[in-house]
């Protein structure tokens, strides 16, 4: 059942330089108001937790509470191949992996900025 709006913190006040960041973490363009408004409603949806109440209740390890889960031994069997596994890629930079970008055109905070701004009105 959800909490009640009273209950819960002022809504959270999204700055355009954080929506920058969220997209390029998720991929999702957050540009148009529809897409402001998804990310501030599942924000409220999280903000309930801030008043559940929690006293006395263990964390649980898993939500499989009805299985033990049993961790394998984390034994290394192969390494040192680094360089070999880099070679593999068809670009590097030192020794990271270079992947394409992200499959949403992101504009530059500028636009962004102005986007914002003309959605506002």
């Amino acid at each position: 059942e959800p909490v009640s709006e009273d209950q819960l913190p002022l809504p959270a006040q999204i700055p355009p330089d954080l929506v920058d960041k969220l997209e390029r973490l998720a991929l999702v363009d957050f540009r148009t108001k529809q897409g402001l408004e998804c990310l501030e409603k599942a924000i409220r949806f999280a903000d309930q937790l801030h008043v559940v109440d929690t006293t006395g209740i263990e964390p649980m390890d898993s939500v499989l509470e009805d299985r033990a889960l049993y961790l394998r031994e984390d034994t290394a069997v192969d390494g040192g191949c680094a360089e070999e596994l880099l070679k593999l890629s068809r670009k590097t930079v030192e020794e990271y992996f270079v992947v394409p970008p992200g499959n949403i055109p992101l504009p530059k905070k500028e636009e962004r900025s102005s986007m914002l701004k003309h959605s506002e009105l």
